[in-house]
């Protein structure tokens, strides 16, 4: 058993937490740190489960949080990998439009990006995109060359070592669920830690932890997991690199969508489907209390009737690969059903306001004495450094560090 003090706890062991670690650490070198992780392992969940992509930029409302984080954080990500021996790949993407109203959004796509100050964007014709991307097809496409692939769990473990190494009476503890805390005292599955302050990043429990805080919120964060399939080994050869729809406005994710991995794995997908048990990964995972406490917030409802003909098709592609099928030979129409296996899967946390609207910038909040990240979404884990960085700006200022 633990009862152990510390500066500063932070409860969550995903790329947010650990780049929070890093940065304070870096700043503050004599901070006794302590990171506690309910999983067996770092970025289990969320870090661990993307795609592993390094978003240029492209999409974010120019001067938003989010913006402005994932330009900043893609240049510190990818200056930190050349530093630590982490291998990455700025190999580009292509974004591709199917009809003239998509190459008209790909337009628009394309100066929405040049104003978050993405370079050399460009707009390719079929015989130009084809060069780059053989099979797919399309009546436009745009070059992002600023896109790239890593893989975010050795960023997350290298994070941690960096830690250990500034300062080793800073810990790490996995297995650790917090089961209660009040001021400076934590209660978990490894026993009791004092902490002057705490930074929560948990991911998909952040709003219940805020909750547990004292935190009023109206927001609610609701789980949808999203389904991949992978290229098998003799169509692996279809896709080079990283290919994109152009994404519906209307919704808040990007759609299907081809992504090699560093381990030379081409992922399809994902889809979108609301799930039962927030880190619940199976189609059929179920936990009423998850459950409930989504399906009682107003926002939840709100989505789903604004937005059902999308999700019910989303739902039908889920239980069946004909359909997800279909989907992706709108890029790739020589696609067969055994070019793609079934692969894994992931869950994503998506922020709702009562009026059913997704909350699509990062959202942080602090309480008498703590510090919430509430909301990370996508791009957290290229921002992950920014963010880190904006969290340590918070705790200076909220914890009075200087």
């Amino acid at each position: 058993m633990q009862n152990k003090e510390f500066d500063i706890a932070i409860v969550g062991g995903g790329i947010v937490g650990l780049a929070t670690a890093f940065q304070l650490q870096l700043n503050f070198p004599d901070l006794n740190l302590v990171i506690l992780e309910k999983e067996k392992e770092l970025a289990f969940h969320q870090t661990g489960r993307n795609s592993g992509v390094i978003h240029s930029g492209l999409y974010y409302k120019p001067g938003s949080f989010r913006a402005d984080n994932c330009v900043r954080g893609r240049k510190q990500l990818i200056q930190f990998s050349k530093e630590n021996d982490i291998d990455f790949d700025i190999c580009g993407k292509i974004v591709v439009a199917g009809n003239i109203a998509e190459a008209e959004r790909l337009k628009r796509l394309k100066v929405n990006g040049e104003k978050n100050g993405l370079e050399g964007l460009k707009l390719l014709d079929p015989a130009e995109f084809k060069k780059i991307e053989p099979y797919v097809d399309g009546v436009k496409a745009l070059l992002v060359p600023e896109a790239g692939i890593i893989n975010y769990k050795r960023v997350t473990n290298k994070f941690a070592e960096k830690v250990k190494s500034i300062n080793n009476k800073s810990e790490i503890f996995t297995n650790c669920e917090v089961r209660n805390f009040n001021t400076g005292n934590i209660k978990t599955s490894k026993g009791n830690f004092q902490a002057r302050h705490i930074i929560f990043c948990g991911g998909l429990f952040s709003d219940k932890l805020a909750r547990r805080d004292n935190v009023d919120l109206d927001i609610q964060i609701v789980g949808f997991r999203g389904d991949y399939y992978k290229l098998s080994e003799h169509a692996k050869n279809k896709i080079n690199n990283l290919v994109y729809p152009v994404p519906d406005p209307e919704f808040p994710f990007l759609g299907v969508h081809f992504t090699r991995l560093t381990n030379g794995e081409i992922e399809c997908g994902p889809n979108a489907v609301f799930t039962f048990k927030r880190e619940g990964y199976n189609k059929t995972d179920f936990n009423f209390k998850d459950t409930l406490q989504a399906l009682s917030f107003k926002g939840t409802w709100r989505l789903f009737i604004n937005h059902w003909k999308f999700g019910l098709n989303e739902y039908k592609r889920a239980f069946s690969k004909s359909l997800f099928l279909k989907q992706l030979q709108k890029m790739m129409p020589s696609l067969e059903m055994n070019d793609i296996i079934e692969g894994r899967s992931g869950v994503r946390a998506i922020a709702l306001g009562v009026d059913g609207e997704v909350i699509d910038d990062f959202k942080i909040i602090k309480s008498k004495s703590n510090l919430h990240v509430l909301n990370a979404p996508s791009p957290a884990a290229t921002a992950c450094l920014a963010i880190g960085e904006h969290v340590k700006n918070c705790a200076i200022e909220n914890f009075r560090l200087n």
